[in-house]
């Protein structure tokens, strides 16, 4: 689950992270409002307004802006909120449709005296092949830090920290040392860090990304933008992060999917995809894709799934215009293949005039009732027993 930064920033200052302050507004009076009361609070002369969507490199899109005056404020305000903002980072990217900003975040101005600010990049997440938590870091922060990454490697650096142990002292003087931080902002950035990972691990988060990581004038270390990402399955341990879900920045169908039951992940091929588990969904994919298609999505009905949750699976898949086929693929192990197969024929029924293509694969517990059932339908529904049968009949269907 993703966060917005706003979001981010107030979880993070939880921990005593410092960050850069800001009120978030979804008018323009709403920003004015915000804007003089941080003047108040902070003494910001100039301020920052920033589109808040889920979607980095907002800047190149034309999403961040800096207000120097109330006319400034005013302005950008009113450009920004509402717009179709398109980022390397949005569907599509540059040449696709973007993301419309509700809200923008009004935030002070940490640039003071910019010639000597700094800015740095800093992340945490987790390397599954080492089964470590890595903090990546670089001292070249800002929107370019993919090209950093690509053409100069040698300037990101990493620390991995055993998740038993926690982050050493020695680990973040490491840090410190390959960021050529000194005297005050050497200390102020020991402590960031130390606050940074304890919110990375009692948060439960899959990424922590702050980019920029700053440096300013008078030594202070900020957090002056937070991307970070929630892992989905801890949040029942978070219920207060999981209200903080903004769904109008989700896919409507993985919205709806998920009051279902159903893990759903919207995909850009033309062949659906209906499987239990994680596992054999991910070797359905790949065989369609060996066959000459392309997933249309990833769908994981569970392993108690009955005929009501099979209806609404088969129903989100076949909104896609662009499935030209669908692949059921069930290993029968706790979820009955029979169930499936009622679930089948009873959305097929219940939904009328189905045109796309319809290939079962069902093994496992009562896959020979499973198999009957679809058999003796009337339904133009083609059943197989092995996967490549069944693929060999996707990429049939298809051609």
């Amino acid at each position: 689950m993703n966060l917005h930064e706003y979001q981010g920033k107030e979880m993070l200052a939880s921990y005593g992270v410092t960050i850069q302050r800001g009120k978030l507004a979804h008018t323009v009076e709403e920003a004015v409002a915000g804007y003089e009361q941080l003047k108040a609070e902070t003494g910001t002369q100039f301020c920052v307004v920033k589109a808040q969507i889920h979607a980095g490199g907002r800047g190149k899109g034309g999403g961040v802006k800096l207000a120097k005056n109330m006319d400034d404020l005013k302005q950008h305000a009113g450009n920004i909120l509402g717009m179709m903002l398109k980022t390397p980072q949005t569907p599509g990217g540059m040449e696709g449709e973007g993301k419309l900003v509700r809200k923008v975040l009004i935030a002070e101005d940490c640039y003071a005296d910019f010639d000597k600010c700094k800015e740095y990049y800093v992340s945490i997440l987790m390397d599954r092949e080492k089964k470590r938590n890595v903090i990546i870091y670089s001292t070249e922060g800002g929107m370019n830090i993919e090209e950093v990454a690509e053409q100069t490697p040698h300037l990101v650096h990493k620390e991995y920290i055993d998740p038993h142990v926690g982050l050493r002292d020695f680990q973040k003087r490491n840090i410190a040392f390959n960021l050529a931080l000194s005297g005050n902002a050497y200390k102020e950035f020991l402590k960031f860090i130390g606050n940074l990972y304890k919110a990375f691990i009692g948060s439960d988060a899959s990424l922590f990304e702050i980019n920029p990581c700053l440096k300013t004038a008078d030594d202070r270390i900020i957090a002056v933008d937070s991307k970070v990402t929630l892992d989905e399955n801890a949040l029942f341990r978070h219920p207060d992060l999981e209200a903080l879900r903004d769904t109008d920045e989700e896919d409507p169908t993985e919205v709806e999917a998920k009051g279902y039951g159903l893990n759903y992940v919207n995909l850009d091929g033309n062949v659906g995809c209906m499987v239990n588990g994680a596992g054999l969904a991910m070797a359905t994919m790949d065989i369609i894709k060996l066959s000459g298609g392309s997933p249309a999505n990833f769908l994981d009905v569970g392993g108690t799934a009955d005929a009501a949750r099979v209806e609404q699976a088969f129903r989100l898949i076949l909104r896609d215009s662009n499935v030209k086929a669908i692949l059921i693929n069930i290993f029968g192990g706790i979820v009955r293949c029979d169930r499936v197969a009622q679930g089948v024929v009873d959305a097929y029924r219940n939904m009328g005039n189905v045109t796309v293509p319809i290939i079962v694969r069902l093994q496992g517990t009562n896959a020979d009732i499973a198999k009957e059932l679809i058999d003796n339908s009337g339904l133009e529904v083609h059943s197989a027993i092995q996967l490549q049968e069944a693929a060999d009949l996707v990429k049939k269907m298809i051609s």
